[in-house]
């Protein structure tokens, strides 16, 4: 339902297939969501209020759309549980999507209906993630820090 004009509410998408997870870009001149209309669920981004313009944003499977703070990335879950991001440009009039990118396999519960089962921070440089109890911890990463001057000290080398 438009908060603005005649208020009235009505089906955004139309048809026998499924339809869920909407998400309003920022601008909220878009709306991203999963649509089962090809036999399996793909994320879609659709202009909103007036529906004149359509992209399939998945290409082999995606759910739970989610845009970044500032609308220039789109984020979503395959069905294999790998997060992934699109780069978008819902600024100018026509919306462009760039190539789907895997960021990192994710260890989601399963989502049965829940609206968020991950959220990006502002930036999408990190993912809060409800994760099954019990599931492996990720292996530690080591940092070294001023490894050069490691080197020199193990060669004896000043």
């Amino acid at each position: 339902m438009p908060l603005f004009g005649e208020r009235k509410p009505f089906a955004l998408v139309q048809g026998t297939f499924f339809a869920h997870s909407a998400r309003f870009s920022p601008s909220g001149r878009y709306v991203a969501y999963t649509s089962s209309e090809t036999g399996r669920p793909e994320v879609y981004v659709e202009t909103f209020p007036q529906p004149t313009g359509k992209w399939q944003i998945s290409a082999t499977g995606g759910v739970e759309p989610m845009w970044r703070h500032d609308g220039k990335e789109l984020y979503y879950r395959t069905p294999d549980n790998q997060m992934m991001a699109v780069a978008v440009d819902s600024d100018s009039a026509a919306f462009q999507a760039g190539i789907p990118k895997q960021l990192f396999q994710a260890q989601t519960i399963p989502s049965r209906g829940l609206r968020n089962v991950y959220v990006a921070s502002p930036d999408g440089q990190r993912f809060l993630m409800l994760t099954p109890a019990g599931a492996p911890k990720p292996s530690p990463i080591t940092v070294v820090v001023n490894w050069s001057g490691l080197l020199k000290k193990q060669s004896g080398v000043d």
